[in-house]
């Protein structure tokens, strides 16, 4: 069968560095850190006391009080975004085929706040259970999608996946192969997490895999660097509108890029830690650059995972220069998790809107925080430190990868109809 084009032709944003998509990028572009002491509770007994929340955010400025309490930070953070992408796209529910419209989201936890208070308010009390009916609807890591959904009337397919940090690089990579084979005309596509919280925070921290630079939270986040110790937690969204080609031009919508390829991989080695040779990532990559058709060669920016992890960011580099020879030496590449921290299940999310950006505006956004080279990477590679660069970028790609070695990579490429 002749397969279909998909393109995105919305995008909502609201990251630790900034609450809409424009301020996103241009704090991107600026190399500005999201990371700060925590507010959202009392941090001071814990190892890690700082965080990359989302900022000036009240969720009475977009729902009522009533609707607002049921609906844990994750789902309010998906609607946030998915309202922006759906009016950015100039989507109009009364004119398209809403059987034909679908959301595919992404979450690797979904409600930990609402599970985190629940649990805590039954185990202070005499053991009576005395649950707010709303604990599972509001927990559950499906029921962002379900919400967007039904705001507007979206009949299509549904679901949502969860790999981890590579969860919302799979909704995309399911939203795009939904569209290409006919599936669907509009996939609301993207993924969300309000993980900072006691559980988070304190989850993470005994896993040893949190930054504990409190002293200096905003340069904490250090990937590819020889002192980086550790990912700096964060929280938000990204919503994607995935839409059929030949949908999007006729009802005239702007296109921002269009996605060309998916690539799934398991590492099949550890519960945490990624292959020490960079297998799953190696797999992952060709399996991309496979099933869009392109050759190493043809990419010119590539998102990393790139958590800031001793470990971690060894094995991308060695699996990017495995996959692309010479041609890696011609590649810019970044983490912004530099500046975001890691959204764990939105990551995926608003590092293909981060690369989206790139394309259509030619600027590859810096990896931050760099002071000291470590020995451990090839020295030719560009990976952006300190400041943004511009440069023609025809096609990007963005690697995700997630505990119990789930690994996702999705490339987005400059529109040519």
């Amino acid at each position: 069968m002749e397969l279909k084009r998909a393109v995105i032709t919305g995008i909502g944003a609201l990251t630790p560095i900034g609450n809409t998509l424009d301020e996103y990028w241009a704090n991107l572009v600026a190399g500005k850190s999201g990371a700060a002491p925590i507010t959202h509770f009392d941090a001071s007994k814990f190892k890690t006391q700082f965080a990359c929340e989302v900022k000036n955010f009240n969720p009475e400025d977009y729902f009522d009080r009533k609707e607002a309490r049921k609906l844990d930070p994750f789902a309010q953070y998906a609607l946030v975004t998915a309202t922006e992408a759906w009016t950015d796209s100039g989507l109009d529910e009364t004119k398209i085929n809403l059987d034909r419209a679908g959301v595919i989201w992404g979450s690797g936890i979904g409600g930990l706040q609402t599970f985190y208070d629940e649990c805590t308010e039954f185990a202070a009390g005499d053991g009576t259970p005395r649950f707010n009916p709303f604990f599972i609807p509001k927990m559950i890591a499906d029921i962002a999608g379900g919400h967007i959904s039904m705001k507007w009337n979206l009949r299509g397919p549904n679901f949502t996946t969860v790999s981890a940090c590579a969860s919302s690089t799979n909704s995309l990579i399911d939203s795009f192969n939904y569209i290409r084979l006919g599936h669907a005309d509009i996939i609301v596509s993207g993924g969300s997490e309000a993980a900072v919280n006691e559980a988070g925070v304190g989850g993470f921290n005994a896993m040893k895999a949190l930054s504990q630079r409190n002293e200096s939270p905003e340069t904490a986040s250090r990937p590819f660097d020889v002192d980086r110790d550790g990912f700096v937690l964060g929280e938000g969204s990204g919503c994607l509108i995935v839409e059929e080609l030949e949908h999007a031009l006729a009802r005239g919508a702007k296109i921002y890029a269009e996605i060309v390829g998916g690539g799934m991989s398991a590492d099949a080695h550890h519960i945490t830690a990624p292959h020490p040779e960079g297998l799953g990532a190696i797999n992952v990559m060709r399996n991309v650059l496979r099933d869009a058709g392109m050759q190493p060669s043809d990419i010119d920016y590539i998102n990393v995972h790139g958590t800031s992890t001793p470990l971690g960011d060894i094995a991308e580099s060695k699996a990017i220069r495995e996959v692309f020879g010479e041609d890696a030496f011609k590649l810019n590449i970044s983490s912004t998790k530099s500046m975001t921290g890691h959204l764990l299940g939105a990551a995926g999310a608003i590092e293909a809107i981060a690369c989206v950006m790139a394309v259509k505006n030619d600027i590859v956004p810096p990896t931050i925080n760099h002071f000291n080279d470590d020995p451990e990477f090839h020295p030719d590679l560009n990976f952006t430190f300190n400041k943004a660069q511009k440069r023609t970028v025809n096609a990007a790609l963005s690697n995700t990868f997630g505990f119990g070695g789930h690994n996702a990579s999705v490339i987005v490429k400059k529109f040519v109809q």
